[in-house]
């Protein structure tokens, strides 16, 4: 997706100080460090962005509350951030803050070349406006009377401000969200913009405030009565950081070697700002346009939208305190593919560590350097020759990874290296060290099933530093080899025969210990099982059978999905293939095929099980479950809606 092979720029949102660091924060910033951390490894000069959005009435009505300046207050916030990220290894170049005196200039600056261009007028307005979003709306955009976006009342208002003329840029838009089919992805959230685009009338974007309403703002250039709008100011650090942060005081003097951006990672409620507000200013500024916007999917808890008041938002502080920060990294990218919602859960995160982190990856490791201690006083051994598919498997990654991680889809690269993971795990299973060990005779096959797993470490090591740093480079460690896994570079680090024999091992301490529940919990939970036993035991006395809580019928997700593509699984007479839009495209299996032709499926809406784990049939992944219903003659028949509702919808 990088077609500037010189460099690799990468950002997240600019963070609002007034919030707490909550989960979906970790998930941008953690997605942006995996992809800088990889690009680094394949040799690239990486600028990886993170920062705090501190200008609007938000902030300056907190500060107010809290005795303070409205600087004062970011100050004290922003630490929240810088601490975080430190904790969780994020590996950012730069820091911006909208209050940096290079930022104010260059925002500045531009705002006064919109204004020569004639491009920014002032003029009267009257709107709605939600002060918590910090947002104009029209009579039409409220729902209920309420803010569309926060539910929350809004106020009326009129006055004079300035706006930019964005009206202008909106067939440009089209074309180009058409002409550049990766400028928006995943394709489900590039089709609602250019849904918004094609059926709304793109009005001109008010970029003021006055400084009788809102003084805490960037001071207008040619008008100091006014302050800039927010998000005017906000989406501009993107281009303002590459003159005054990057790494590199040569590049950042010849300016444009670090724009255009390669990816802006955003969650989805910021699309519309980026795709459109964004897009159309650099339209207007003549500046080329981000590579890559890339919209991901929300987080939910135990199946409910996160809430304060609710009291479920999960701190990331106590997730690390409790787990560590690469478990807690490795969770989030591969419990759900990328751009999907997910549903978090502490009993999914102590899962996803028993069984990926501890059983599989962490006993590997230990069993492999336990054997290497036992039988060759912990060296590297010789190997007397090549297991051609194990090598074959371990040098096909390079070429997985680089596809997977080019496209954002941190769950298929993870796929991909647990395939290596399993692999090694099995080859030990079957070549049985421990028996080759007691004969003299086998003694040369025993050097090559050790030195094979030892060197499958090596891969592993490096093509998980991205997701886990710490972990690995203990790993790396352990394996005796020098320096930081993360200099390793991929090209010539992930190439089969690379780890030297001779070298002296270290078993070292567990990289993953498994969770073990306090006994308290363990019992309350066993309390819980055998009472639903015996109630399960009662009921089919009684001859009821299957019977199922409000709470767990509640874990399903069921939704209306648009099927959008549909075609047979080769080799199959019953399966059929088909993407799905249910708020987000997946694809998924089912075995309709001797009943429904694929082109009957196209355009029609059916009902979806939407958080069902992955499943591959005939080795095709399915992610999800259509519902339908099969009497005892086998006559099949999809369930379907009486009426029509928009595809997305959950079925409750």
């Amino acid at each position: 997706m990088n077609g500037n092979a010189r460099k690799f720029y990468i950002t997240t949102p600019i963070y609002y100080v007034n919030d707490i660091p909550h989960i979906g924060h970790v998930y941008t910033t953690t997605a942006a460090d995996i992809l800088a951390r990889y690009n680094r490894m394949k040799g690239l000069p990486v600028f990886f962005l993170t920062g705090t959005d501190e200008h609007g009435q938000k902030v300056e009505k907190a500060a107010i509350e809290r005795g303070r300046t409205p600087k004062v207050h970011c100050d004290i916030m922003v630490d929240n951030f810088r601490n975080l990220w430190k904790r969780l290894d994020i590996s950012n170049n730069a820091f911006i803050r909208t209050t940096d005196t290079e930022h104010v200039k260059t925002v500045q600056g531009l705002l006064q070349r919109l204004l020569d261009m004639g491009l920014i007028e002032k003029r009267s307005y009257s709107g709605w406006y939600c002060v918590p979003d910090e947002r104009f709306w029209t009579e039409k955009d409220l729902v209920e009377g309420n803010c569309p976006d926060c539910c929350r009342q809004v106020e009326q208002i009129l006055e004079e401000n300035y706006f930019f003329l964005m009206s202008q840029y909106q067939d440009k838009l089209i074309d180009y969200i058409e002409g550049h089919p990766g400028y928006i992805l995943p394709e489900t959230r590039k089709n609602e913009v250019l849904g918004f685009l094609k059926n709304n009338a793109l009005g001109d974007l008010c970029i003021s405030r006055p400084k009788s309403r809102l003084s805490w703002g960037i001071p207008l250039p040619f008008d100091p009565d006014f302050v800039t709008y927010v998000w005017f100011d906000a989406l501009l650090n993107y281009f303002s950081a590459t003159r005054y942060l990057v790494p590199d005081a040569d590049r950042a003097r010849l300016g444009d070697f670090w724009w255009p951006a390669t990816h802006h990672l955003v969650g989805k409620d910021i699309l519309t700002t980026h795709a459109v507000y964004w897009s159309s200013m650099l339209m207007a500024l003549g500046m080329p346009l981000p590579e890559n916007i890339f919209a991901h999917g929300w987080w939910t808890v135990d199946g409910k939208k996160m809430s304060k008041s609710v009291g479920n938002v999960v701190d990331p502080d106590e997730m690390i305190d409790k787990y560590g920060a690469d478990a807690f990294r490795f969770f989030l990218f591969r419990e759900v593919p990328f751009g999907h919602d997910g549903d978090f859960s502490e009993d999914a995160l102590i899962r996803r560590i028993n069984t990926d982190l501890a059983n599989d990856f962490g006993n590997l490791a230990g069993r492999v350097l336990t054997m290497l201690d036992k039988y060759f006083e912990g060296r590297v051994p010789e190997p007397d020759g090549v297991e051609e598919d194990f090598k074959s498997l371990a040098d096909g990654i390079k070429i997985h990874m680089d596809e997977a991680m080019g496209a954002v889809d941190f769950h298929k690269a993870l796929e991909h290296i647990w395939g290596l993971v399993s692999c090694a795990n099995k080859y030990i299973d079957s070549s049985a060290p421990w028996v080759l060990a007691k004969k003299p005779e086998t003694q040369g096959r025993l050097r090559t099933v050790m030195y094979s797993s030892a060197e499958a470490l090596r891969f592993l090591a490096v093509c998980l530093c991205p997701f886990m740093p710490d972990r690995t480079q203990a790993l790396w460690e352990q394996l005796g080899l020098e320096g930081a896994v993360s200099d390793a570079r991929l090209d010539s680090a992930l190439v089969w025969g690379g780890l030297q024999p001779g070298l002296a091992t270290r078993r070292g301490e567990s990289l993953f210990p498994r969770i073990e529940r306090p006994g308290a919990e363990l019992k309350a939970e066993t309390h819980k099982k055998k009472e639903r036993k015996e109630e399960k035991l009662k009921m089919t006395e009684q001859g009821i059978v299957d019977v199922i809580g409000i709470e767990d019928f509640a874990r399903v997700q069921l939704k209306v999905g648009l099927v959008l593509e549909a075609e047979r699984v080769p080799k199959s007479d019953k399966l059929i293939r088909m993407k799905v839009d249910t708020g987000e495209e997946r694809q998924i299996v089912a075995g309709i095929g001797k009943v429904y032709e694929p082109e009957y499926l196209i355009g029609r809406k059916i009902v979806v099980v939407a958080n069902l784990k992955p499943a591959k049939l005939m080795g095709v992944e399915s992610h999800g479950m259509l519902l339908a219903a099969t009497d005892d003659e086998g006559n099949l028949s999809i369930l379907g809606l009486d009426r029509d509702v928009k595809h997305g919808a959950r079925v409750k």
